[in-house]
């Protein structure tokens, strides 16, 4: 009995240990748009009070055991201590300058617009430079915890870090879901298209657009990422003015008009379980 019971041990550990991050979300069956005075703002890590960045929620719950998006802020000249995570992190720039990585690793600070990944189990540490810094993080499950480096272990996932200088952005007429008039670009980041799997990607909706994103997915959420939007849901009144750290998700066949304000472009994240059509008008 003694030997099962270890032998059953091992295999959980051996399956938590090499377990790699989701693949899928929960559906999502309503519209929510979260402004910059709606996001609730505590500690990413309570137990350091107000040595730890501060955290606001944005969807989700990072205290739970399901998918979640945060903000993180940094105050300039921030350096965590080496640590883990017990699950993989992804996270946007969106203001200031961030580096993540190993604690011997030369500083490569990311700017904003910018995308890395953070492996559950792999030390690191975090910093910022910018005078403001800001990011958006998402965990495919929780809770989202911060472990000492002595329980550090390799989940067959690797680390990322893409400067925006370096992502790939296609045009309208490469895209099959973007129309040409739209003249909005897309860069990939992670994940697959194949169908009911997540993933990833940027857009970039030029100056004066004015048109529609139409979620055709199970589940589709938008961090803005930076410039300011207005977001309305088809056949809703009410408008609201988006700006960079805001958010909004889409129901199953809804319709979201879009229109970039200010003069200046719009880059949104997009998180989705499948397709979804951009328009202009």
């Amino acid at each position: 009995m003694t030997k099962q019971i270890t032998a059953t041990i091992a295999l959980l550990l051996s399956v938590y240990v090499n377990a790699q991050t989701p693949k899928t979300d929960a559906v999502k069956t309503k519209n929510e748009v979260v402004t910059t005075k709606q996001v609730a703002w505590g500690w990413l890590n309570p137990l350091r009070g107000d040595k730890s960045p501060a955290a606001g929620q944005l969807w989700g719950d990072r205290t739970d055991t399901l998918a979640s998006g945060f903000l993180v802020k940094f105050n300039k000249g921030f350096s965590s201590p080496p640590h883990i995570h017990n699950k993989t992190y992804r996270g946007v720039v969106i203001k200031g300058l961030l580096h993540n990585d190993d604690e011997n690793a030369k500083k490569q600070w990311l700017p904003a617009g910018s995308f890395w990944q953070q492996p559950a189990g792999e030390a690191h540490i975090t910093a910022a430079s910018g005078e403001e810094n800001l990011a958006y993080i998402e965990i495919q499950e929780g809770p989202y915890l911060v472990k000492p480096t002595e329980e550090a272990f390799d989940n067959g996932e690797r680390p990322v870090n893409v400067d925006k200088e370096n992502l790939v952005w296609l045009n309208a007429n490469d895209i099959a879901w973007v129309s040409n008039a739209s003249k909005v670009k897309t860069a990939f980041l992670w994940g697959s298209y194949k169908k009911g799997e997540l993933h990833g990607s940027m857009l970039k909706l030029p100056a004066g657009f004015d048109g529609n994103i139409k979620n055709l997915s199970p589940n589709f959420r938008a961090v803005i990422i930076q410039g300011h939007i207005a977001h309305q849901v088809s056949n809703k009144n009410d408008v609201n003015l988006l700006e960079a750290g805001t958010y909004f998700g889409a129901a199953q066949n809804s319709t979201h008009k879009i229109t970039v304000k200010d003069n200046q472009e719009a880059i949104l994240y997009i998180r989705s379980n499948g397709k979804f059509e951009v328009t202009s008008n």
